[in-house]
């Protein structure tokens, strides 16, 4: 008999890891529930699961198609099942989702979540499309229930015909589990001398005007959008980019060229610790993206009263209420633009800034999702 106390999350990086669950281990693990991860190998994770309270293992997960490996996997991961007694198994991302439900289906597992993040295939065309749009049917035939983070993608998977309305639900208002809006996005808590000195180590000087974006740096999130802004905006303007190329959806090269080289860019690379610090350093928050499942750095940015600026695209539409928290822009250039200029206006910015944090504080605090996590998935 499977034991319906724990838990298999399957991820395929460390960075969803932390960025899907993060404390919920905490949480979780004090209701006395049994917690393990299988992700692709990270020599973060030794420690960031003995901080946490889970068991892991690595395996690799690859986000491309390998059929060699990917049955390696599957089988691995269906060992690991079997080893742990699993009662509760739930898949991230299209590739752990859909090796986990399946996985979790030939091992019996009565409880098979899939947590759907977003929808790879809207921006994609051809062979490729018709086969992502095959592997999100696939996985969600072999899950007991879907968790779609938004109402908006809810809403295209009964569009698209992915899986039966009955299986899948929202949390609350959406996300996978909210942000610790309290203790870590709060504007409140920041230390002014740890936020003067990253200022100043980011070359950021007093009539610099902010604009920021937090996420992966890929095509798919509008970034050559925000370098085109950048260039028809006033001279006091910088872009900080919290985040790093991938390969996946790469950049073309000479955009990452540019991006590394221009004086007014200030790349990051991705930020583990303290990334509310450079939230705390932005005057607006953009994410020109063309798809999301929810865009947790929106809310993260709202939540430290920052405006956010962002496209009216599949979860992206849900992550602000337009002219009260935010404003919906389109990809052209110059509408981005007006949107900035429109924000010199600090009073403005502080009203919207406020209406953020209370609509967090409201619908999208880790304290509101947890409780209804547990009720709807593990119970």
């Amino acid at each position: 008999m499977k034991n319906n106390k724990s838990i298999l999350h399957i991820v395929n990086t460390f960075y969803a890891v932390t960025y899907f669950i993060g404390d919920q281990f905490l949480y979780f693990k004090d209701k006395g529930y049994d917690l393990h991860v299988i992700c692709s190998p990270s020599d973060r994770m030794e420690s960031y699961s003995k901080s946490k309270g889970f068991k892991y293992e690595d395996i690799p997960l690859l986000r491309s198609i390998s059929i060699t490996q990917d049955i390696k996997s599957l089988i691995q991961i269906c060992r690991y099942i079997k080893k742990n007694n699993i009662g509760i198994i739930v898949g991230h991302t299209p590739k752990g989702g859909l090796l986990a439900m399946i996985a979790g289906k030939l091992m019996r597992v009565p409880k098979r979540i899939y947590f759907r993040h977003g929808l790879v295939y809207e921006t994609s065309s051809g062979f490729i499309r018709q086969l992502l749009i095959f592997a999100e049917k696939l996985t969600s035939c072999c899950a007991t229930k879907i968790i779609c983070v938004s109402p908006s993608l809810m809403k295209r998977s009964v569009e698209d015909r992915l899986n039966p309305e009955y299986k899948q639900l929202i949390l609350g208002e959406g996300t996978c589990g909210g942000i610790d809006s309290e203790e870590k996005f709060n504007p409140h808590k920041i230390n002014t001398d740890k936020l003067n000195a990253l200022r100043q180590s980011l070359n950021i000087i007093k009539n610099d005007i902010v604009i920021g974006y937090c996420g992966r740096l890929v095509k798919d999130k509008g970034i050559k959008k925000l370098v085109e802004t950048l260039k028809i905006l006033p001279e006091n303007y910088k872009l900080l980019l919290v985040g790093d190329f991938e390969e996946r959806d790469a950049l073309k090269n000479d955009l990452q060229e540019e991006i590394t080289q221009n004086n007014k860019i200030i790349k990051t690379g991705f930020i583990f610790n303290d990334i509310e610090y450079y939230y705390a350093l932005m005057s607006v928050f953009i994410l020109p993206s063309y798809r999301e499942g929810f865009p947790t750095s929106t809310l993260e940015a709202s939540s430290m009263q920052i405006p956010v600026l962002t496209t009216k695209v599949t979860g992206c539409i849900d992550a602000i209420i337009d002219g009260e928290t935010g404003y919906y822009i389109s990809h052209d250039p110059q509408d981005i633009k007006a949107n900035i200029i429109k924000l010199q206006n600090k009073e403005l910015r502080d009203k919207l800034g406020y209406n953020g944090r209370q609509f967090v504080l409201n619908n999208f605090d880790n304290r509101i999702l947890w409780p209804i996590i547990e009720k709807e998935l593990y119970i």
